[in-house]
């Protein structure tokens, strides 16, 4: 299994995944033509793509789902609450493939699982991507951690996780006191420091690589990130920590 996180942040997530013969992404929140553009920098043709899989209806999330879908005949994965509220977005879809959170459902060669996350949109969702033995874990948009998530995110062979803020940059920044309190509520993003316990506790042996997702430009910096992702972890060893960037694709990850 292969993957690339074509960007990630305020202004457009997505994700790139591939085995054998089939490849996906997760959410389409850039134009399609910078998805286009972000698939070829990484030497991948979006004709050769076979779903989307969507989180939530964030408009960074979706922006170019519909025409990916029309233009490519790619089916979009997603629950009801999140067909519903992306409606204006998505406008026509090729085909949609409405699922329950928490049920199951295969793409060809993958093997997907979505899982109940904490975010203030209709049913929004992380997922679980297996190819054989090998796992890839994608949760961001999500103001807190739960039991569930633990349980799900624990035998990841690779894991992409928000660490959306640092609390005294968000504290001391430029965002009105409403706006702070929606990011660091409940159903907001995930602190550094919130986030790197939650990897503390999911730590395993198995798990090869982790990259820091959805980080604010505002309220974080890679470094601020990076350094408590490192705290977490036991001195010299541990899985590969990379960070995602807004502005440019991550080298295509391999899950060996």
């Amino acid at each position: 299994m292969r993957f690339s996180v074509l960007g990630s942040g305020s202004k457009g997530n997505c994700v790139y995944v591939e085995s054998g013969r089939t490849a996906v992404l997760i959410d389409g929140g850039f134009s399609g033509k910078e998805i286009l553009r972000r698939l070829e920098g990484i030497g991948r043709d979006a004709s050769k793509l076979d779903a989307i899989c969507v989180t939530h209806e964030h408009n960074d999330h979706i922006a170019g789902v519909g025409v990916l879908s029309r233009r490519y005949r790619l089916p979009v994965h997603a629950n009801p609450g999140t067909f519903a509220g992306g409606e204006a977005v998505f406008k026509k879809l090729w085909k949609r493939q409405e699922f329950d959170t928490g049920q199951e459902f295969t793409v060809k060669d993958l093997h997907i699982r979505s899982f109940r996350i904490s975010h203030d949109t209709a049913d929004p969702v992380g997922y679980l991507i297996s190819s054989e033995d090998k796992v890839l874990g994608y949760c961001t948009d999500t103001g807190k951690t739960t039991h569930l998530m633990q349980q799900r995110l624990s035998f990841c062979s690779a894991l992409i996780l928000e660490f959306n803020h640092n609390l005294q940059l968000l504290k001391n920044g430029p965002y009105p006191p409403a706006l702070q309190q929606r990011v660091r509520s409940p159903q907001g993003h995930l602190a550094n420091e919130d986030s790197a316990a939650f990897l503390k506790d999911i730590l395993h042996d198995g798990l090869q690589a982790v990259i820091l997702a959805h980080l604010s430009e505002v309220n974080n910096s890679p470094q601020l990130a990076m350094a408590a992702a490192v705290a977490a972890l036991p001195e010299g060893i541990g899985p590969e920590l990379a960070i995602a960037r807004q502005d440019l694709a991550t080298r295509l990850f391999s899950i060996d």
